[in-house]
């Protein structure tokens, strides 16, 4: 109760957990199936205000799907064992716990935060993951295990999918969405986090991952597309030819830039949501920000950014729209992408020939009767077959 009064956006998320009590467990931990393993020798210690700090952290991973999220991050790069669970487990408790706490809620003792490992605030879990390596700043932290709700591998003390009191996936859905529908109901009351939180849980950017798929295959196997000779992995020609070290042929992720249509017919909603796509391909490209540009344009090409925290890209225009001049100031880059991505609602002149990469197009959605140029007969071109078009907020196929 204490912890609903103080955050009340979480209320229904709180009530949704299913308390099973265990002596297995080091203090609170959840499973991916909304169960709270709860020691009793750990809550007869602490007091309620402590409590429902846990509380509300315990509950953060299942609405933030840290679940999920490990285990995709592990699959993809690869991390297994013990002591990567605990990095895992470490680097969402950093993206919970920068701001959290406060405003009536109290800090546990021994709660991680981004301050205790001298990284910065404000990130998420898979950006923590690639800034700190286990050492004896935290050796401290080996205690640490909230359980299957954070990393997706199971405990010995999980009831599993079969338990009793477990939520199904629809009904895990329908807790994110009331509590994200009350935080961007009140947003003046939840941190930063989850308000970020909340607006891509009613707007899920697209998987950019699979889009860029074949890009990324594209690009590392075309001849002069992604390579860089490196001595950090010797050639395997090494072997036929002794006491010669041969470099190896070094793989990147493609170079992306992103063209957002600032014209006077996108909206500002439609461009915060073009920000949350960059966000979402930045991290597609594996966190590489230097490989993704953002180009506003709309009857002509404006500044080019090099990403690095989406937020903090200005987009700028409003008038007249005209994708061209954004294609070809694309390609004039000193660094020509490998991929453009463009943002738009399509109501643009397209280039007439296929530019040198892969495009893939993001149509802001429109109904018939929104398009006002030219009078009522007026029906925007439909973007050239050599792009991949996607519908933004709609699900898209993989490659």
């Amino acid at each position: 109760m204490h912890a609903a009064r103080v955050r009340p956006y979480l209320a229904t998320a709180l009530f949704a957990l299913h308390v099973v009590a265990s002596r297995r467990v080091p203090t609170m931990a959840v499973d991916r199936h909304w169960r709270c393993y709860v020691s009793p020798g750990f809550v007869r210690l602490t007091p309620v205000e402590e409590l429902a700090g846990v509380w509300v952290h315990e509950v953060s991973h299942l609405l933030r799907d840290h679940h999920g999220r490990g285990e995709r991050v592990a699959r993809e790069r690869e991390l297994t064992g013990p002591g990567e669970r605990l990095r895992i487990n470490i680097a969402a408790d950093c993206e919970i716990n920068d701001d959290v706490y406060g405003d009536g809620l109290a800090r546990p003792e021994g709660a991680v935060d981004p301050r205790l490992l001298d990284l910065p605030e404000g990130e998420l879990m898979e950006d923590y993951l690639r800034l700190f390596r286990l050492g004896a700043h935290t050796d401290r932290l080996a205690w640490l295990d909230c359980g299957s709700g954070v990393d997706g591998w199971e405990r010995g003390w999980d009831l599993g999918p079969d338990g009793a009191h477990g939520l199904s996936a629809q009904e895990q859905d329908a807790v994110r969405f009331r509590v994200a529908r009350g935080i961007t109901g009140a947003p003046g009351s939840a941190p930063r986090g989850w308000r970020r939180w909340a607006r891509e849980a009613f707007h899920p950017p697209q998987p950019w991952r699979q889009l860029l798929g074949a890009a990324v295959r594209s690009a590392t196997s075309a001849p002069g597309v992604g390579e860089d000779y490196t001595y950090g992995r010797p050639s395997r020609r090494s072997a036929g030819m002794p006491g010669v070290v041969l470099p190896s042929l070094r793989r990147r992720p493609p170079r992306v830039c992103v063209i957002v249509d600032t014209s006077g017919s996108v909206s500002d909603d439609e461009l915060g949501s073009a920000l949350l796509e960059v966000a979402a391909i930045g991290r597609a490209v594996g966190g590489r920000r230097d490989l993704v540009t953002v180009l506003s344009c709309d009857a002509a090409a404006q500044a080019v950014h090099t990403l690095c925290r989406a937020e903090g890209i200005g987009l700028v225009g409003g008038g007249g729209t005209n994708l061209r001049a954004g294609f070809a100031r694309a390609l004039r880059a000193q660094h020509r992408p490998d991929v453009i991505v463009v943002l738009t609602d399509g109501q643009t002149p397209w280039p007439d020939t296929r530019p040198p990469c892969r495009t893939v197009v993001g149509l802001f959605p429109r109904q018939r009767s929104s398009y006002d140029e030219d009078g009522p007969d007026y029906v925007p071109d439909a973007p050239p077959d050599w792009a991949r078009v996607v519908v933004i907020g709609s699900p898209a196929p993989a490659w």
